[in-house]
């Protein structure tokens, strides 16, 4: 077993620990208070080749695999959350495009969205549909050589900023299977009868873009189906393990950016004539954030690694990683913030921004609820 890095995977590491320090620290709180979206940073992330690096070299991206891209991921989110998913969400719903999409459909839209020219998006969850994705009320009707798509999406990422959408729609009510009926269909922002509500005032990661999505009789055309009518459902459970893997990593990342900023303001503060470091219980709580940031990497590193192998036990690993990751990330903020004391109760200091930004590492892709639903399910070897 080798739990070593490639040299390429630990040179990776270090030059997107540069960019953080340099484009995203500086900026990260200004972003976060004004809840807007950070173009500027964007454009030098995507001249640093940091957006959608899974595409696939002959589209235009980088070809990262999954391990690497948990790197990537990792130290984005310790750097700064909200502008760490803006980088790195930015290719939600290529990974529909690259597996079951038609060639046509790859090369106009997959190189625009590896050079940082276009945004996409990935539209599921709805008003009255959340962890059941079956609920999805989202109709899609076929009308001669069209789609004409009708419904509400909710908590959409880059929903008013995105210029692609892959959107689950149901276009065969009639079927009695519970997980057929379902297809994705690519829908482009400035189609007629598209809107989007910004979402604002939330508890975290306010860089990131929140909306609301409306489609009123929106017509795409019919071509715009992704791979085969009804497998909707099918194709997203296929990713679910990839993106729960990528939520593991962000956990990480907030584990680790609180685990370092408390270690350096243990090592500053001083309290009774010495260093708040040098008393047992502070040292204590920094040794477990440490140890636990440690588990989680590199049960995702496994996660990660069974993605690229397409092992048997990936499913569970996935949610495993996802789970734990995500519950260390709020513990360790939490404990940062402890350490920080009242000075980390204020935005003076970052891990007041990543207490908020780490809770929703347990909502999106599944809640924890979910996770261990998931993993029981995979230990009695049951179905959906």
């Amino acid at each position: 077993m080798d739990f070593g890095l490639t040299d390429e995977q630990q040179q990776l590491r270090e030059e997107v620990r540069r960019f953080a320090e340099n484009e995203i620290k500086p900026v990260a709180t200004e972003y976060d208070v004004e809840e807007k979206y950070p173009y500027d940073v964007m454009d030098a992330a995507a001249e640093m080749g940091l957006i959608a690096p899974h595409i696939p070299v002959e589209y235009g991206g980088i070809g990262y695999n999954s391990v690497e891209s948990a790197i990537l991921t990792e130290e984005l989110f310790a750097a700064d959350p909200g502008i760490g998913l803006c980088i790195s969400s930015a290719g939600f719903g290529a990974e529909a495009l690259i597996e079951f999409g038609t060639e046509d459909q790859k090369e106009r839209i997959l190189p625009e969205v590896a050079n940082g020219d276009a945004i996409m998006g990935s539209a599921i969850s709805e008003p009255q549909a959340g962890s059941d994705v079956t609920a999805v009320e989202t109709r899609a009707e076929k009308d001669g050589d069209e789609w004409v798509i009708n419904g509400n999406k909710m908590w959409i990422t880059n929903g008013s900023v995105g210029d692609y959408f892959v959107i689950l729609c149901e276009t065969d009510p009639e079927v009695e299977d519970r997980y057929s009926g379902y297809s994705q269909i690519l829908v482009e922002s400035d189609r007629d009868g598209f809107e989007a509500d910004k979402i604002t005032g939330k508890l975290g990661i306010r860089a990131s873009d929140t909306a609301e999505l409306i489609l009123d009789d929106v017509r795409v055309p019919e071509e715009n189906l992704i791979g085969q009518r009804g497998m909707g459902f099918l194709q997203l459970m296929q990713f679910f393990d990839e993106t729960r893997t990528a939520v593991a990593a962000q956990g990480v990342g907030i584990a680790k950016g609180a685990a370092e900023r408390a270690l350096e303001y243990a090592e500053e503060r001083q309290q009774f004539d010495r260093p708040i470091g040098d008393f047992q219980a502070i040292r204590h709580k920094l040794a477990e954030m440490h140890t636990n940031t440690e588990a989680a990497r590199w049960l995702t590193y496994r996660s990660a690694w069974a993605v690229e192998h397409e092992s048997g036990d990936l499913t569970a690993l996935a949610s495993m990683a996802k789970e734990f990751a995500s519950r260390i990330a709020v513990d360790a903020a939490n404990e940062a913030v402890q350490i920080h004391g009242g000075a980390g109760f204020v935005n003076d200091h970052d891990v007041e921004r990543l207490y908020r930004d780490a809770k929703i590492t347990q909502i999106y892709e599944g809640t924890t609820e979910i996770q261990k639903n998931i993993v029981a399910r995979e230990l009695f070897d049951e179905g959906f």
